[in-house]
């Protein structure tokens, strides 16, 4: 049985939507157009990923807290109120 993670999902997703750019210093910007406002900047390619990926989860998180609406990403909507099953379904 594979168990699937919505949160985990949902990034993985934009996270493949990033777009990377080598910036006239030798060092690096990344973006995820459909995420407006995340953005990093570092001296490698593979930080800058860390970065984003850090900055993508925090936007995230605050998004959720503050309701405010998310881009669907691959198919994954995070603003539909989640279905809760009884307890004794468990």
């Amino acid at each position: 049985m594979v168990v699937r993670f919505a949160l985990t999902d949902y990034v993985d997703a934009a996270l493949r939507q990033a777009e990377y750019e080598k910036l006239e210093d030798g060092t690096y910007g990344g973006r995820i157009p459909s995420c407006e406002g995340v953005i990093a900047f570092d001296t490698s390619l593979r930080a800058c990923e860390e970065g984003l990926r850090s900055t993508l989860e925090d936007w995230l998180l605050l998004g959720l807290k503050m309701s405010h609406p998310l881009p669907i990403i691959a198919g994954i909507d995070l603003n539909q109120r989640p279905v809760l099953e009884p307890l004794d379904a468990l």
